[in-house]
């Protein structure tokens, strides 16, 4: 969980050590001192590579023995409590198969469903979405951001409780999706990179994002961001700025600690990156007062 920097540090200096062995090795010096310098500076240079792989294998040793625990814990602190709720997993861009893979393992031990997944077209389109919020098939009125925040904050709601309009535009407004939005107990976000956009386009997917998170906001799901600790750039300040707790490690056995928690009422930001609050959720507090599952966003609106 906490040796991926450690580890990758570790690679790279022996990456390099080997480097400079091999130029040295190559390299043909003239007269007595270089060659003995020569010489010294491989014995060197040759222990130090030997001492970095030896550090990679321990690493790794620690690495395995932390995995093989956390995924033997993982269920005795997850099991049953997210009993028969229903989750979905929502990406911001094109959605990576570890992500929902990742989710999916959170969720089996807990007792909840995974029910529908969808990534959400970057940038998005609001013609046909225009004309649908209305209802009479006429143009809603108002700027195109005007619109964006209209149509993501009532799809943003509607797939938490269901709806006409996302419903209607679904194939629009999603690029794949699977199952079926609505009566959700909790929905997962992942925020795709968005540099290749351009500027203006970077700014209505940013709007029409945020409008998204405060629909679905306006129910009683709770909401959670995930990414990977290798995920670069990273959108925790992004759910951070729109307060929604999240976990940066979601691929890690604590990574999916956090995110049942997360579903069940912890609030943070959560991980092993910069600007995490801590690895963990506090784990002595029961999930939800009054047992989990008795808060179901869909049926209370």
């Amino acid at each position: 969980m906490g040796y991926s920097a450690r580890y990758h540090a570790a690679s790279l200096a022996a990456i390099f050590l080997a480097l400079a062995i091999g130029i040295l090795i190559g390299s043909e010096f003239g007269g007595d001192v270089l060659s003995n310098t020569k010489q010294d500076l491989e014995q060197s240079l040759t222990s130090d590579l030997d001492n970095a792989r030896s550090d990679i294998r321990d690493l790794n040793q620690d690495l395995e023995w932390s995995d093989n625990f956390g995924n033997r814990a993982y269920p005795l602190l997850t099991g049953s409590r997210l009993q028969g709720e229903r989750i979905g997993l929502v990406s911001f861009g094109e959605l990576p198969s570890g992500i929902t893979k990742s989710v999916e393992t959170a969720l089996q031990p807990t007792g909840a469903n995974l029910v529908a997944v969808g990534a959400v077209r970057q940038p998005p389109s609001v013609e046909r979405p225009g004309r649908l919020l209305r209802g009479d098939g006429k143009p809603a009125k108002g700027s195109r951001d005007e619109l964006l925040e209209k149509y993501g904050f009532t799809v943003g709601r509607q797939m938490v409780n269901g709806g006409r309009v996302l419903r209607a535009t679904g194939s629009d407004l999603m690029s794949q999706s699977s199952g079926r939005f609505g009566n959700l107990d909790g929905l997962v976000f992942f925020r795709a990179d968005l540099s290749d956009l351009e500027p203006e386009e970077k700014a209505e997917s940013e709007l029409f994002d945020q409008a998204i998170i405060k629909g679905a906001e306006s129910t009683r799901a709770k909401l959670v961001g995930v990414e990977q600790v290798s995920t670069d750039p990273s959108s925790i300040d992004f759910f951070s700025d729109n307060q929604v707790s999240s976990v940066d490690n979601i691929e890690q056995p604590a990574g999916k600690v956090s995110l049942v928690f997360a579903l069940g009422g912890a609030e943070g930001s959560f991980g092993v990156k910069e600007g995490a609050d801590r690895v963990l959720p506090e784990l002595l507090i029961p999930v939800r007062p009054g047992g989990p599952g008795q808060q179901s966003a869909g049926k209370q609106g």
